[in-house]
């Protein structure tokens, strides 16, 4: 596997990742890099995702990559910033971290491969794209996910 054929996998693992959320989430391309054998691949989660729904948000996440065979290699469970660390059979590293005024950002780290040329992420994003560098704060609500009333 070549970098370009990591990136796309990565590609997928996200596009995979996001999908299993529902009621459906928007997101938008964040910064991607590339190292002398690994590619680095964001995405950041435009919807608002309440403090009350922020559990149940890692929750779908964190049974999906159990489900689909990753490994959960660790989990901040801190109140404002918690994160969720996973890593795939191939070694793909998966993380979901929330951020600053509760910005999602999911990332896929590839292992190390084969050095090519990497293009950027053909997935268009299911909201506007934003410029790199420019990405506001969450400001998509949900119904549900925006919601301030925890779930029964």
């Amino acid at each position: 596997m070549n970098m370009q054929a990591a990136a796309a996998r990565a590609d997928s693992l996200l596009d995979a990742t996001i999908k299993a959320v529902v009621p459906e989430i928007q997101w938008t391309h964040h910064t991607w890099t590339s190292g002398s054998c690994t590619v680095t691949r964001r995405r950041k989660v435009m919807t608002i995702i309440s403090e009350q729904r922020r559990g149940a948000f890692l929750g779908v996440v964190e049974r999906f990559w159990k489900k689909s065979g990753y490994d959960i290699t660790g989990v901040n469970r801190d109140q404002e910033m918690p994160a969720i660390f996973a890593k795939t059979p191939e070694g793909f590293q998966l993380t979901l971290t929330v951020g600053y005024e509760g910005q999602i950002v999911f990332r896929a780290d590839t292992p190390c491969v084969a050095k090519s040329a990497v293009a950027d992420p053909t997935t268009p994003p299911n909201g506007p794209a934003h410029p790199l560098g420019r990405i506001p704060a969450p400001n998509v609500r949900s119904a549900f996910w925006s919601a301030a009333a925890p779930l029964p």
